[in-house]
């Protein structure tokens, strides 16, 4: 009995990594095939042949790759310049090198209802960022308080896939973190909480082929806004793909083999971050506002990458990742006063980065068809 229920909620990982690789179908009431029926290849995130099942949509089509379930990401970027100017009187600029920023990222995801017509999934996840500068202490608040403390992401989410009919879907999703340089001893979570969602409707055209529109309201661009998108996920043939959520990221993929995975592309990465000062900072000939002790930081970057995906056993998978990271904006914004104004303009060189990932997957034998 628990063995069957296990064998009923694997297909939901599918959805666990995110937009890209969601749900796959579920058997159908009728036996008749709603699509042509392309052979199924081995890795694919449905069974083998589950294709052939297929009636109700989703956004994820054949050759995608295995989906999901627990990620483990560390990411490291060499040493590169900071620059920052003061944007009120009172302040000082700053000039230095980074000799480390790292990023380390936990993400777990759990199947809580399969329906055909009903899928939902909830995830949590766990990251923080690091910052090392070459002198130190950096005699510049704000940097000598990230380096202190670091900033840290805690967060969950909630996944909701519909699929309508043969051919239309739609995904809603919303998610809650808490974001910035706290300790467990001083949290306010009224302070740091950041609230993201995003509604996409779409159109199954083929196995091969699956699009669709709708709103994001994140900080893919540093600041809450809501911004349009489209997904675009497409098989060309056996080796060739492209997984898209415009403007966000686009990807090409190339399926090497079942247990190798290539990957080409760029993404726009966004961050929200509220940090306490411990020393207040006070701008002159303002005597209306209030001397700064809170700064949201606003930052958001372009990342150029090559990835390669590959299995080690069964259930297990490893990502090894590569690029160039061109850093758009690390501004600082008065969380103080009402107005919000910039504070502190800053820039980052733009460096190389290199990952690696361990990532679990639903094993082989709890996807063969039954």
């Amino acid at each position: 009995m628990l063995l069957s229920s296990i064998r009923r909620t694997l297909p939901l990982l599918a959805l666990l990594g995110g937009i890209p690789a969601l749900a796959q179908q579920t058997p159908p009431v009728s036996p008749t095939p709603v699509f042509p029926r392309p052979a199924a290849t081995p890795g694919d995130t449905t069974a083998s042949g589950a294709i052939d099942r297929q009636e109700f949509a989703t956004p994820s089509v054949v050759g995608m790759g295995p989906s999901k379930g627990l990620i483990f990401h560390y990411e490291r970027m060499p040493t590169f310049g900071v620059t920052s100017n003061a944007q009120v009187v009172g302040l000082s600029d700053f000039s230095a090198d980074a000799k480390k920023n790292a990023r380390l990222v936990i993400k777990g995801y759990i199947p809580m209802l399969n329906h055909p017509h009903l899928k939902l999934i909830m995830g949590v996840n766990y990251e923080r960022e690091e910052f090392q500068f070459r002198s130190t202490p950096t005699r510049y608040e704000l940097y000598d308080n990230i380096e202190n403390k670091a900033l840290k992401t805690l967060g969950a989410q909630l996944a909701v896939i519909r699929p309508v009919n043969e051919v239309n879907w739609y995904i809603f999703r919303v998610k809650g973190e808490l974001s910035g340089d706290y300790t467990s001893s001083a949290l306010s979570v009224s302070d740091y909480l950041r609230v993201s969602s995003e509604f996409l409707y779409g159109w199954k055209r083929s196995p091969n082929f699956s699009w669709g529109v709708g709103l994001q309201l994140g900080y893919t661009f540093g600041r809450q806004s809501i911004y349009p998108a489209v997904l675009y996920n497409r098989t060309f043939n056996s080796r060739w793909g492209v997984e898209a959520l415009f403007p966000a990221r686009i990807t090409a993929r190339y399926n090497a083999s079942p247990k190798s995975l290539f990957f080409a592309g760029y993404t726009v990465d966004g961050f929200n971050y509220i940090v306490k000062l411990n020393n207040p900072l006070v701008r002159q000939n303002q005597s209306d506002k209030q001397p700064l002790r809170t700064l949201e930081l606003r930052e958001t970057e372009v990342k150029f990458r090559g990835r390669w995906e590959r299995e080690i056993y069964d259930f297990l998978w490893f990502g090894a990742e590569a690029g160039y990271r061109y850093n758009y904006a690390f501004d600082a914004f008065d969380r103080t006063n009402a107005d919000r104004e910039k504070i502190i303009d800053s820039k980052f060189a733009g460096a190389p980065y290199a990952s690696l990932e361990l990532f679990i997957v639903p094993p082989r034998k709890f996807l063969k068809k039954q």
